[in-house]
């Protein structure tokens, strides 16, 4: 994992995507002790407030105090002095979110986060969310077999916001990614795998879309890279988003 994270193909000119809840915080000491000191075009993002109490089980936690204290030890485990890009990783209903994001609107003005994002949003809790700070991106689940998120797409297409799709190929047990895949005939024909046709949708599907796939080796790494090189014709489409419907 330290010599994938490492490699060159990963960090040139690139956003890693991370979160306190992954590992949990293995993840952010796995970067630091791989990359760091960081090189120039390296954007790192990660997230807070979504706790893991236990397995399988992810509860929010928008409590401005906790918010603060996520922030301070992501950034101690990064070693950074300012976090890039810091994702509130779920509205916690539990907690006005004027005041989660309140906490990070203070953490941003004392310069330890340059922007902020939000997770699984929709348009109305994006617009309640900038009365309080700047947003610049949302990360919600989204991929060519599953688009609840459309709508919230089109919003941050429409103000010019990233839009980074979580699950980009689905989870581990997506149809996706399944042997008898509808896409893997079509695929074949694009001289493609069918992970390499679904990023190739995303990248393609929209000027905001900012796809993060998970890699787990250095292979995977550069069948990710090479969805980049297809170029998908209206009727591809067409054929694509039909099976995609199968799958």
């Amino acid at each position: 994992l330290r010599s994938l994270v490492g490699s060159e193909m990963c960090i040139r000119d690139s956003l890693i995507d991370t979160a306190d809840a992954y590992g949990p915080e293995v993840s952010e000491l796995l970067i630091a002790e791989a990359l760091h000191p960081y090189p120039a075009g390296l954007v790192i993002a990660t997230k807070g407030g979504l706790t893991r109490p236990g397995p399988g089980q992810w509860v929010p936690n928008g409590r401005p105090e906790y918010l603060t204290q996520c922030v301070e030890k992501s950034l101690k485990r990064l070693k950074l002095e300012r976090i890039d890009l810091y994702q509130l990783h779920r509205i916690d209903r539990k907690v006005p979110v004027e005041e989660s994001l309140g906490a990070l609107k203070t953490l941003q003005d004392a310069g330890k986060i340059r922007h902020v994002g939000l997770s699984e949003v929709t348009p109305k809790e994006i617009e309640q969310a900038r009365k309080v700070l700047p947003i610049v991106s949302v990360q919600n689940e989204y991929n060519i077999a599953y688009r609840k998120s459309e709508e919230t797409l089109a919003f941050c297409e429409k103000e010019n916001l990233a839009f980074i799709p979580w699950f980009p190929i689905g989870g581990g047990s997506s149809s996706l990614t399944k042997p008898d895949n509808p896409l893997e005939a079509e695929a074949k024909r694009h001289g493609a795998s069918v992970v390499q046709l679904a990023l190739a949708w995303l990248l393609q599907r929209s000027p905001v879309m900012l796809p993060i796939p998970g890699t787990s080796s250095l292979a995977h790494l550069e069948e990710n890279i090479g969805s980049a090189k297809l170029q998908l014709t209206p009727a591809d489409w067409k054929t694509i988003e039909a099976l995609a419907q199968r799958a």
